[in-house]
């Protein structure tokens, strides 16, 4: 097996805009799917991510990153093992960010 990361893109000002039960029922879903990928021993860690942060260059540090200003942003992530690419983005493919026309980001972790 081999370990996947999955980046969750947002529309910022959609979940801004979310009330406390939408929030509620979209976590419920998320953790849903969480269950599924743990019952397969595909689940290995995840998080979901705060809409503020840093970003830096070599010559600063800004606390008002672009990625506040974007459309989408990085919402959250998923660790997961799978067999290879194919089958990681497979399991990815159930993830509800497609029912509120989010975007997920599958990418191989590197060995070395």
């Amino acid at each position: 097996m081999q370990n996947f990361l999955i980046l969750i893109r947002e529309d910022i000002a959609r979940v801004k805009e979310m009330s406390e039960e939408a929030m509620q029922a979209e976590i419920q879903q998320y953790t849903r799917w969480v269950e599924k990928l743990a019952e397969t021993n595909n689940f290995v860690s995840g998080d979901p991510l705060e809409n503020y942060g840093n970003w830096m260059t070599s010559e600063s540090v800004r606390s008002d990153g672009p990625f506040m200003e974007s459309k989408e942003v990085i919402t959250g992530y998923i660790m997961m093992q799978a067999e290879n690419l194919d089958h990681a983005t497979e399991l990815a493919k159930t993830c509800p960010i497609f029912e509120t026309g989010g975007m997920l980001e599958v990418r191989p972790i590197m060995k070395f």
